[in-house]
């Protein structure tokens, strides 16, 4: 039975049990309520406001190119934004990732990347029977209908499952609960990578199309992430059996991790596909993009129909290309990527005196890309009762405190474990990490003193 706690009004919120205080306005790292609190946006919104709130001068550029051309369709015209921004995009990419698909969010990109694979495969061979991509569990890949196929979070899927493609699913390399008894995370990463063989073999190499993964685990284990090893493999074993790998950035890209786009953490392999939003407009306005290979533009476009059977009315809008140029160009003039990358190893180096709370389980993460999860006995790293609703309590904690985490809960069996992303904008100060880091351990200590008792 819904708490009916939102705002009694014509919107209909997400969460009917959730109070839904206003925001009257946000700048910098912080937001501002109706009522004179201010909140430090410790999770970027969801890692999205990337260079904080409030930019004035990507506010003038908007209002610039709002006056000359806000709309036009894709499927007529070009305009000048569109292709500076997606000249922009290809030289964050890596290797040979050279063409750009606007989309108007993360779930549309992955939508687009498993629409991309398969008509790849139909304008190479003439027909295919390829058509399933491999995912793993303890991932989040959109909530579109395709990329809600390949997620692996039960709780957010199980009530669509009937409609829903049910690609087929192998384990994320999750150090930390990994299935294998590995006592180092290169053996886990090894571990892992030989299960995507496993299952391309399973399926049959002729029915599997592709294989998504994200370089650092988002919202579903967040901060989980392999050693170097793993992707090195995933690339070997996509070669040798005809299967595009597509890289999920949607929340790691552009930054993020304290690298351009976070596969640089692992060496200089080039994926298929990247998949990105988020952080490529920091939230002043929806976009995202599937970046594609020469191979896989090549293929449709020049050497086969020349179509891609694909398309959404806002897709290259020409306003949110000019938007998220002028983020981008400034995260390039301020080094907020190299900030990202000091400030990470600074807040992950003072998260780790927070290891003495019996409730701490792991602290995990690159750059400014942290979870932290949550057990009932470190030890066993067994987790909390759902009916305890940790992960929602802690947050009650930061927000009383000013900071606004991103919580979230199944990462231990899809169902229990509580754990919580901070992701803070890539501007932060050394300053404003310590304001962030003594909230937040004030509302840890609350929530241990609470929970074991």
């Amino acid at each position: 039975m819904s708490k009916n706690l939102a705002p009694k009004n014509h919107v209909f919120y997400r969460n009917q049990n959730w109070h839904y205080p206003k925001i009257e306005r946000g700048q910098g790292v912080y937001l501002y309520g109706e009522d004179g609190t201010r909140y430090l946006d410790a999770c970027s919104g969801s890692a999205v406001a990337n260079i904080g709130h409030g930019n004035k001068e990507v506010a003038q550029y908007a209002k610039e190119q709002m006056e000359k051309v806000a709309f036009t369709h894709l499927s007529r015209w070009t305009v000048d934004s569109i292709e500076m921004c997606a000249e922009k995009i290809c030289q964050w990419a890596p290797g040979d990732l050279n063409h750009v698909y606007f989309v108007s969010g993360g779930s549309e990109a992955t939508e687009t990347a498993l629409k991309l694979a398969r008509q790849y495969f139909i304008e190479r061979d003439g027909q295919s029977s390829k058509w399933k991509v491999i995912s793993k569990w303890n991932s989040f890949h959109g909530n579109t209908m395709g990329s809600l196929g390949m997620t692996g979070i039960t709780g957010r899927k199980k009530i669509y499952d009937p409609i829903l493609p049910q690609f087929p699913k192998i384990p994320q390399f999750y150090h930390y609960r990994n299935q294998w008894d590995c006592t180092t995370l290169e053996e886990t990463s090894r571990k892992a990578a030989e299960a995507l063989e496993t299952e391309i073999l399973r399926q049959g190499p002729e029915t599997v199309m592709a294989f998504i993964s994200e370089p650092v685990v988002g919202s579903a284990a967040p901060g989980v992430h392999p050693h170097k090893i793993y992707f090195e493999m995933v690339r070997d074993i996509c070669d040798r059996y005809d299967i595009l790998w597509i890289d999920d950035e949607v929340m790691a890209g552009f930054g993020r991790t304290g690298k351009k786009m976070a596969i640089e953490h692992y060496g200089d392999l080039v994926p298929d596909m990247i998949c990105a939003a988020k952080g490529m407009s920091c939230g002043y306005t929806p976009f995202g993009t599937a970046i594609v290979s020469d191979k896989i533009f090549n293929t449709i476009m020049v050497e086969g129909s020349g179509s891609f059977h694909h398309g959404h009315t806002y897709a290259g809008n020409p306003l949110s290309a000019a938007i998220a140029w002028k983020v981008l160009e400034i995260v390039e003039r301020e080094n907020y990527v190299d900030n990202a990358a000091a400030m990470g190893d600074y807040l992950m180096e003072k998260l780790q005196s927070l290891r003495k709370y019996p409730l701490i389980g792991e602290i995990r993460g690159k750059g400014l890309m942290i979870g932290i999860e949550f057990v009932k006995d470190q030890l066993t790293k067994e987790p909390f009762d759902r009916s305890l609703q940790v992960s929602g309590l802690i947050t009650k904690f930061c927000l009383a405190r000013g900071i606004v985490p991103y919580p979230g809960t199944g990462s231990a069996d899809g169902v229990r474990g509580d754990h919580m992303l901070l992701a803070p904008p890539l501007n932060i100060t050394k300053e404003e990490v310590d304001e962030l880091f003594t909230a937040f351990e004030g509302a840890i200590e609350e929530a241990s003193n609470e929970l074991f008792k």
